[in-house]
């Protein structure tokens, strides 16, 4: 298994023999003894082709500046499966946060969203599964918070979360304080009391699994 895009490592399987990220500030925070990992972009991977059994790109693809060179460079180096978690940009950004109090985080979004069909016609074909979002979700990515809304208030969990350390503070501190004062006054919870009980949500990330 190779890891296109890997960041720091936080969904590695333990099957993943290799990682591929262009970044050297990601590499260094990957935990000890994590796969190794090779500095390059999804663009342009220097690797023999058929290098792997299977190879994923986790919450990634959003970010590559030449998705059609990234998905060819899948297909080559891939010999029997590719892996890709992303999002469904129309359900994704319906996503509380975003449409209530960060709209400027949303339109950035849009500017780098990936539609789903278009990955699957790049892919040559995908089975899409859709991933609900547990309420206790442990992985840090934008939506994980859905149920906790405060955890949005603090700096070490935006800091996680690319969209945001992207998008930049000054944009979104008018949304975040209004946040504050809607959780203050209960009126988050007035609104969106039918979340309170629900185990999980479909926030619109999606699974695609190509076979090759």
């Amino acid at each position: 298994m190779i890891n296109v895009g890997a960041g720091t490592g936080s969904y590695e399987p333990l099957q993943t023999v290799l990682a591929v990220e262009p970044s050297s500030v990601m590499i260094a925070q990957r935990p000890t003894g994590s796969a190794p990992a090779l500095e390059a972009s999804a663009e342009s991977i220097p690797l023999a082709d058929d290098s792997a059994d299977a190879v994923m790109a986790l919450l990634t693809v959003h970010h590559w500046s030449d998705l059609e060179a990234g998905i060819g460079e899948l297909l080559r180096i891939a010999r029997q499966r590719i892996v890709i978690l992303t999002f469904d940009p129309d359900i994704n950004h319906r996503f509380w946060l975003l449409e209530e109090y960060l709209p400027e985080a949303a339109a950035f979004d849009d500017s780098r969203a990936v539609a789903v069909d278009r990955l699957v016609t790049l892919l040559g074909g995908a089975r899409i599964e859709t991933v609900p979002i547990p309420h206790d979700c442990t992985d840090g990515f934008l939506a994980a918070f859905w149920r906790r809304p405060e955890a949005y208030l603090d700096p070490e969990v935006r800091a996680g979360i690319s969209l945001f350390a992207q998008t930049g503070d000054e944009a979104l501190q008018p949304g975040l304080a209004r946040l504050s004062d809607d959780l203050s006054s209960g009126r988050w919870h007035q609104r969106h009391a039918d979340l309170l009980d629900r185990e999980a949500l479909d926030v619109g990330y999606r699974l695609l699994v190509a076979h090759l």
